[in-house]
């Protein structure tokens, strides 16, 4: 038995005669029960058909033999006008079986409202077809949730048949909001999660990692929706990355704002018969990302952080986001990724020490579960490829954990050591006083190097210590905790006054900087994993 009530018989009639499919009946009489719309919609048409002419049931036996034939004779039923025609009310009007009403000069059954999406795309041979697309896919996933872009029109045709319904609705005195209808999308999920969930032998959840997508479009769309942009222009604002300014935010936008008179004199109500039914434009299968992060040391002084073009020429052969990222890519089989770290060091600077955090987004992956071990064979297998650099304490962390390592930019501290050159000749004693310097705070205005890709700004920093080494009478070792964002080589050699005080103004002479290690990057992150 159908979940319908007497007050919903002339409501059924109204949309069976209009050309709705049997699951479109349902969403306009606001069934919010899922099991009615998983029935077969042959078995389903025939209930409602019984449902809307209980005394007429002899007249039109359903009947089944090839799968070409309909699931129904045609016959002709008379009954009165009761149905808002605007004929007489003594006059009668011909009535077919929904399938017959809705088909096309080819002979298809397509629904006014959901132009078939609730139909033949909603049974059992389409979600096949769905779980042979996402097995070819070969992702690895342990549930799922599926996500339907539908077009723009549909909304359009909701809107004209919510407006015949309600009109129905309230010659009984009642109300029909446009809320009250169930939404196509939701109906979809109702009846397909279920059958792909048994063939991918998998279960369903609103908040997993792995969507299938499903897009359908229609032809007809702008013909459909031509008539709001004239009546709204306002809401339809032409962008160079869009096919069409008939976007579906677009189109429920200016349904909000037309006057339910205005529509209906620029629109049919019920909708026109269409001339086909929607398209499968693609089925795609999506893994959100996975972050894997890590701390990573470079030993090389011609290798950069980051792929190095200039002018569209690389000028160096790796990095070391390749480095990582490419065993990763290839672990995880990853449609791309996005690497970043916190801070970055020049190409001519060793990263020593612990290490600088890292994080890698890894887009798409195909393969996204990995035990400890595994994780830890592919740590060994990065370390293995270059002497270049190492990576350690590699793991999986989450989105907002990767958040963490961007927090306090300013406020961590970074160590680092110098190789200096003097211009003139020093001895130890010439440089002692530099240890007993204590948060020394600098300007640095943002400096030449890097102007072509910084804004220029004059930042303050802060050195909190200085620690030196003597190597001979032009050189000593410098060793410095500074605030992070300090520009080091800057502070060493000046660069022409922009960094004020720096260390040719705290000696007198002019220096210049060889060589320039990271000792540390001060930040507790990622957590450290022991050997």
């Amino acid at each position: 038995m159908l979940p319908l009530q007497d007050k919903d018989r002339s409501v059924v009639r109204v949309l069976l005669k209009s050309g709705c499919c049997s699951r479109c009946v349902l969403r306009f009489c606001c069934v919010g029960l899922q099991v009615p719309y998983r029935q077969p919609s042959k078995v389903l048409a025939q209930q409602l058909f019984d449902f809307a002419f209980p005394n007429d049931v002899n007249k039109c036996v359903p009947y089944i033999q090839e799968e070409k034939d309909p699931p129904f004779k045609k016959i002709k039923l008379e009954e009165p006008n009761n149905l808002n025609t605007g004929q007489d009310q003594n006059d009668t009007i011909s009535l077919t079986v929904p399938e017959f009403i809705c088909s096309n000069k080819d002979g298809e059954n397509i629904c006014v409202v959901c132009l078939g999406v609730l139909q033949d795309y909603s049974e059992k041979d389409f979600a096949a077809h769905i779980s042979n697309e996402v097995k070819s896919a070969q992702f690895q996933f342990d549930n799922f949730v599926i996500s339907v872009s539908l077009p723009a029109q549909l909304s359009v045709r909701e809107y004209a048949m919510w407006l015949l319904v309600k009109q129905e609705v309230g010659n009984k005195g009642l109300y029909m909001g446009r809320d009250d209808v169930i939404q196509i999308k939701e109906v979809y999920k109702w009846i397909i999660h279920p059958i792909i969930s048994e063939e991918l032998g998998v279960p369903v959840d609103s908040k997993s990692c792995f969507e299938i997508s499903v897009v359908f479009t229609h032809p007809e769309t702008n013909g459909d929706c031509h008539f709001l942009a004239l009546v709204c222009s306002d809401c339809f604002k032409p962008a160079k990355n869009k096919q069409s300014v008939f976007t579906r935010m677009a189109v429920i936008k200016a349904l909000e704002k037309i006057k339910e008179e205005d529509f209906r004199k620029q629109y049919s109500c019920p909708p026109g018969f269409p001339v086909s039914k929607c398209l499968v434009e693609d089925i795609q299968c999506l893994h959100a990302p996975v972050y894997v992060a890590g701390r990573y040391n470079k030993y090389s002084r011609t290798l950069p952080q980051t792929p190095w073009v200039i002018d569209g020429e690389r000028k160096m052969e790796s990095s070391v986001e390749e480095l990582i990222s490419e065993h990763l890519l290839a672990t995880f089989k990853a449609d791309g990724f996005n690497f970043s770290s916190s801070g970055r060091e020049d190409v001519d600077v060793r990263t020593l020490g612990n290490g600088r955090p890292f994080a890698v987004e890894l887009q798409n992956p195909h393969r996204s579960s990995f035990t400890k071990e595994d994780i830890k064979r592919l740590q060994q297998t990065i370390n293995n490829s270059s002497d270049k650099i190492r990576v350690r304490d590699l793991q999986i962390v989450t989105r907002e954990a990767v958040s963490r390592m961007k927090e306090g930019e300013e406020e961590k501290t970074k160590s680092y050591s110098a190789l200096i050159w003097t211009a003139k000749s020093i001895d130890k004693s010439d440089i002692e006083f530099i240890n007993d310097i204590k948060e020394l705070k600098i300007n640095q205005k943002t400096p030449l190097r890097v102007l072509h890709r910084r804004p220029l700004a004059v930042r303050p920093r802060v050195i909190h210590t200085m620690r030196v080494e003597f190597a001979d009478e032009h050189h000593f070792r410098l060793y410095l905790k500074t605030q992070a964002g300090t520009y080091i080589k800057e502070f060493i050699h000046g660069d022409f006054g922009r960094t004020k005080p720096n260390l040719s103004i705290l000696m007198n002479t002019v220096t210049d900087i060889l060589e320039l290690d990271v000792e540390s990057v001060d930040v507790d992150w990622p957590p450290a994993i022991e050997d």
